[in-house]
C-alpha cells in the first residue's frame, strides 16, 4: 500500500528529526523502571524492545542481564542507542525495522516491551498481532503509553485541531493508553491483561520553556511548526500549548511541574 509506505516513511522524518534523544532523557526514569517493576526481566531471558527509540527500557533490561534485541523504525534513533548502550556496559542487538510486521520468528521471545514506541505506529491491529505473535507462550507483553487525557494525550489533540487529519487506516497514538482499547486489539491472541496509571515528571522553569523544548526535539510538535508556520496558524497553535501547559502545571513556585499521565499494561499469553 503506497498509502501506508508514504506514512510511515513521514513518522520516520518525523521521529529523526530535532533531538529525540534529549526528549527522552525526561522520560527515562520513571516509565521505564515503572514498567520493569510490572514485567520484571530475568537473567538470560530473550526480550524484544519494539520502537526502541533511543534505548531507555532495552539498556535497563540489558543491565538485569536479558539477552535484548531493539527495534525501531528510524536508524538515527538506533544510532544513539547504541552509543548509549557502549557506554552501559551492555551488548544489545539493534535492528532497523517496523512495528507492524517484526522480522521474527513466532514465539522468538520470552518478553516483549514497548515504552511510549508501539502506539505511534499507524495500524494498531496490525502491531498488536505482531507483538502476540512474537511472544512464546506463557511470556510477557510490557508496555507504556501516554494516555488520551493527559499531558501527551492532549497535546496532540491541540495538534489535531491544526493539521490535516490522518488517513483513514491510522489511529490515534493515545488510544494505547486505554485500557479498554488494548483489551480489544488483543482479545483473540490470548493475552491476558493487568493495568495500572503512572506519572512522569517534566520539570522545566516555565510553560514557555517546555513548549520551547518541545518545538524544538520532540518530532511531532516540530513538524506541525514547519508546517503550521508556513500556513500562518502556529502562534495560535503554540498559544494553546502554552496555555495546556499553564493548565496542568502544579508547581507553586513559579516553575513548570507536569506529572504526565501513563498507562502501563502488563499482560501474559496464555496460548
Amino acid at each position: 500500500m503506497t498509502a501506508v509506505a508514504d506514512l510511515k516513511h513521514a513518522h520516520r522524518a518525523t521521529w529523526a528529526a530535532g533531538d529525540y534523544a534529549a526528549v527522552a532523557e525526561c522520560i527515562d526514569d520513571v516509565p521505564p523502571a515503572d514498567l520493569l517493576a510490572h514485567v520484571p526481566v530475568a537473567s538470560g531471558e530473550l526480550v524484544l524492545d519494539v520502537a526502541a527509540g533511543t534505548g531507555n527500557v532495552a539498556i535497563k533490561a540489558a543491565l538485569a542481564g536479558a539477552q535484548v534485541t531493539g527495534l525501531d523504525l528510524t536508524p538515527e534513533l538506533l544510532v544513539t542507542a547504541a552509543r548509549r548502550a557502549e557506554r552501559a556496559g551492555v551488548g544489545i542487538e539493534w535492528i532497523e525495522g517496523d512495528a507492524e510486521a517484526l522480522p521474527f520468528d513466532d514465539g522468538a521471545f520470552d518478553t516483549v516491551l514497548s515504552v511510549f514506541g508501539v502506539q505511534f505506529a499507524p495500524r494498531h491491529q496490525f502491531t498488536a498481532d505482531e507483538l502476540a505473535r512474537v511472544c512464546r507462550s506463557g511470556g510477557r507483553i510490557g508496555l507504556v503509553n501516554w494516555t488520551p487525557d493527559g499531558l501527551i494525550g492532549q497535546l496532540f489533540r491541540v495538534l489535531g485541531r491544526y493539521m490535516p487529519a490522518a488517513p483513514d487506516f491510522a489511529s490515534p497514538p493515545p488510544l494505547w493508553g486505554n485500557a479498554e482499547h488494548i483489551r480489544s486489539l488483543f482479545a483473540h491472541a490470548g493475552v491476558e491483561w493487568e493495568f495500572t496509571l503512572g506519572y512522569n515528571p517534566w520539570r522545566f522553569a516555565s510553560a514557555e520553556e517546555w513548549t520551547a523544548f518541545m518545538e524544538t526535539n520532540y518530532g511531532p510538535t516540530l513538524k506541525a511548526r514547519e508546517k503550521l508556520t508556513a500556513n500562518g496558524t502556529w502562534a495560535e497553535c503554540r498559544a494553546e500549548i502554552v496555555a495546556l501547559a499553564e493548565r496542568l502545571n502544579e508547581a507553586r513556585d513559579g516553575s513548570l511541574l507536569i506529572n504526565a499521565e501513563y498507562l502501563v499494561a502488563s499482560g501474559r499469553k496464555t496460548v
